[in-house]
C-alpha cells in the first residue's frame, strides 16, 4: 500500500457543498443566517437539551462558560493536566488560577484524587471551598478522545463542595451513558456547562467552530449574546456588557448542518472500525488498544494504543517517524500542561498516572472514511515495527 493514511480527516459525503453554495447564493456568509439557527436546533435535538449556542471554537465555548460561571481573577479552577492546552488557556483569560489534577485509567480526570484534593488540601465553610484562601469556583472536565469521564463521581464531589462543572466534550459529541444515574445523558449535558468543537479533525466539522450548552436555557441565550459582542441594539450599536467576537459564521454552520445529517453514520463507522482494530491487536503483547468506560456508548473519536514500556524502550517520536515512512500518520498524546512553560508556576496535585500515559500512548488513524484494508495494513505495520524494537 503506497498511499498516505492520515490520522483524522474530515468526511464530506453528504450535502456540504449544496448547503454552502446555498449560503453563498443567499449572501449570508458571516455571523448571521438561517444555517446558524438550524445547526443550533439540530444540536439541541440530538443532545436532548433545550438550547445550544453555536460559537467560534471549543475554546471560546469553554471561555464563555467560565465567564457565565462568574470566574473572576484570583479564583481557582481545577483542570486536568492530560489534555490539549485549549482546555486550560481560557482559565487564564479570566486571570484565574488553574490547579492541575491527575488522570485515571480512562485518561480523564481522576475523581479519587479530586476528592482527596478537596478534602485534604482545601477548606470548606459557609458553602465555599477554598484553596490557599482562594475560592475554588469551577472545574473543567475533559472527555478525552470520546471517553466519558466518571461523571457520577465527579458531580457528587462538585455538589458537595459547590463547584461549577464545565464539561469539555469537544472530542465526545455523541458519547452517552447507557446505564446508571445518567443513563441516556450525553457528554456535555450533565455538568453545568458543555463545550463542543467542530475543528477539522473532530467527528463532525465546520472547518473551525464550536458550540456551548447549559442546564439553563436563559444562560445559553446570554452566552449567545456575549458571543456577538453583546450588542443590545442592532441599529445604534449599544452595548451594556463586554462581549466577544465568538460567533460562528453562516458558511461554517451550513457545513455543520450537513455534517449533523451524517453524525450517527460517522459514530457507527467509528465503532465498527474500533472493533476491527481491537481484533487486530487482541493478544498482542507489545501494545493494547485502550478501552472505553463501561456503562457508556462512546463515539470512539480517537483510537489509542498503549505501548508496553516494559518491553519497548524506543522514544515515541522515533516510533511516529518510522510509521510515517510507511505512510501512516500517528501522534503522541499531549505534553502535560503543568509542565508547559506558561503553567510551570501553577500547582499540580499528585500527578503520576498522567506521566505514565504521556509516555506510552500512540494515537492511530481513526478517520471515518478509513477502510478495513487500511486498518489491517496499519495494524500489521505497527506490530512489525514494535516487534523489531524488542
Amino acid at each position: 500500500m503506497s498511499k498516505f493514511i492520515p490520522l483524522s480527516i474530515p468526511n464530506f459525503e453528504g450535502n456540504e457543498r449544496k448547503y454552502v453554495d446555498d449560503a453563498i447564493e443567499q449572501g449570508w456568509v458571516s455571523t448571521g443566517g438561517a444555517y446558524i439557527s438550524q445547526l443550533e436546533s439540530d444540536l439541541a435535538n440530538f443532545l436532548c437539551v433545550e438550547n445550544v449556542a453555536a460559537c467560534q471554537s471549543g475554546t471560546s465555548a469553554i471561555h464563555l462558560s467560565l465567564v457565565e460561571a462568574g470566574v473572576k481573577p484570583g479564583d481557582v479552577v481545577i483542570v486536568p493536566t492530560l489534555t490539549f492546552i485549549a482546555a486550560v488557556n481560557p482559565v487564564r483569560y479570566q486571570f484565574a488560577e488553574p490547579v492541575f489534577m491527575d488522570c485515571d485509567e480512562s485518561l480523564c480526570m481522576d475523581p479519587v484524587k479530586l476528592q482527596k484534593f478537596c478534602r485534604e488540601e482545601c477548606d470548606y465553610s459557609d458553602g465555599v471551598l477554598k484553596y490557599k484562601g482562594k475560592p475554588v469556583k469551577a472545574m473543567v472536565v475533559v472527555h478525552v478522545f470520546g471517553n466519558m469521564a466518571d461523571m457520577e463521581a465527579i458531580t457528587e464531589i462538585a455538589e458537595k463542595y459547590n463547584i461549577i462543572v464545565i464539561e469539555d466534550a469537544t472530542e465526545a459529541l455523541g458519547t452517552y451513558y447507557t446505564s446508571g444515574k445518567y443513563k441516556g445523558k450525553y457528554a456535555g449535558t450533565i455538568g453545568d456547562f458543555g463545550a463542543y468543537s467542530f475543528n477539522g479533525n473532530k467527528i463532525i466539522t465546520t472547518g473551525g467552530g464550536g458550540a456551548v450548552t447549559s442546564l439553563k436555557k436563559d444562560v445559553v441565550d446570554h452566552m449567545r449574546y456575549l458571543s456577538t459582542q453583546a450588542k443590545d441594539d442592532p441599529h445604534f450599536y449599544m452595548h451594556e456588557e463586554i462581549g466577544y467576537n465568538y460567533r460562528m459564521t453562516n458558511i461554517q454552520a451550513a457545513l455543520g448542518v450537513a455534517q449533523m445529517e451524517e453524525l450517527q453514520m460517522f459514530i457507527d463507522r467509528k465503532q465498527s472500525n474500533y472493533e476491527t482494530y481491537k481484533k487486530e491487536f487482541d493478544n498482542f503483547d507489545l501494545a493494547r488498544l485502550m478501552q472505553f468506560r463501561d456503562g457508556t456508548l462512546s463515539n470512539k473519536w480517537f483510537y489509542s494504543l498503549k505501548i508496553n514500556r516494559e518491553k519497548i524502550k524506543t522514544p515515541m517520536k522515533e516510533i511516529i517517524l518510522e510509521l510515517e515512512k510507511c505512510g501512516i500518520q500517528t501522534r503522541a498524546i499531549w505534553g502535560l500542561i503543568n509542565e508547559q512553560k506558561p503553567y510551570r508556576h501553577c500547582d499540580a496535585f499528585e500527578i503520576d498516572k498522567a506521566v505514565t500515559y504521556r509516555d506510552c500512548i500512540l494515537n492511530i488513524p481513526s478517520s471515518t472514511n478509513i477502510t478495513k484494508e487500511e486498518i489491517i495494513f496499519v495494524s500489521n505495520e505497527i506490530k512489525t515495527l514494535l516487534n523489531s524494537l524488542t
